[in-house]
């Protein structure tokens, strides 16, 4: 699935000179959120009738032509990605936006700028575990230091960050969209 906010950014780098530009450009973005406000709440409550909806609406939405060229073509952009846009339709647990991911991501980049990334592929590689281990457990809501100081010390008081995970996904199930038929 493709991140909507994302989507939307690229509709906000559009800068037209002309005022009926700017027009149409502000109520295409009007009409761009409130699309999205939609499928936020079809995730709450799904049903095949609201999706057929929404994917008409998505045709409507990304397919009418509007005389600003640089906007019709930004449209027909994201007329080409309406698979991955629309998933949720399909599966309406999956996010809308990818923001948490890109944030995690952001830390990473910032702690390899401020120490100027590292000299060794090994360094890396420790680099990118250690990181990955900081993320993971602040998402589980466990002490990164107790966590690894139960390695460390082999007392084995924390179970392992996969059987975490697995007794955590198994309470939040995918849901019946990703049955197999």
């Amino acid at each position: 699935a493709l991140c909507w906010v994302h989507e939307g950014r690229h509709y906000k780098k559009l800068s037209p000179f002309i005022a009926c530009h700017q027009t149409i450009l502000k109520d295409f973005l009007d009409d761009f959120w409130d699309y999205y406000r939609d499928l936020l709440a079809y995730k709450d409550s799904p049903s095949q009738q609201k999706a057929e909806k929404l994917r008409s609406e998505f045709w409507k939405l990304f397919s009418l032509q509007t005389g600003y060229e640089q906007l019709d073509e930004r449209k027909r952009l994201t007329l080409l990605k309406i698979s991955e846009l629309l998933l949720v339709l399909e599966h309406p647990e999956l996010p809308l936006h990818n923001n948490p991911a890109e944030l995690a991501a952001r830390t990473m980049v910032q702690r390899r700028n401020i120490s100027y990334a590292t000299q060794t592929l090994e360094g890396t590689q420790a680099w990118d575990t250690f990181m990955s281990l900081v993320a993971t457990t602040r998402q589980l809501g466990i002490s990164f230091f107790e966590y690894i100081r139960d390695r460390i010390s082999q007392t084995g008081n924390i179970p392992f960050l996969a059987t975490i995970i697995r007794e955590k996904s198994a309470l939040n199930s995918f849901g019946l969209s990703w049955m197999p038929e």
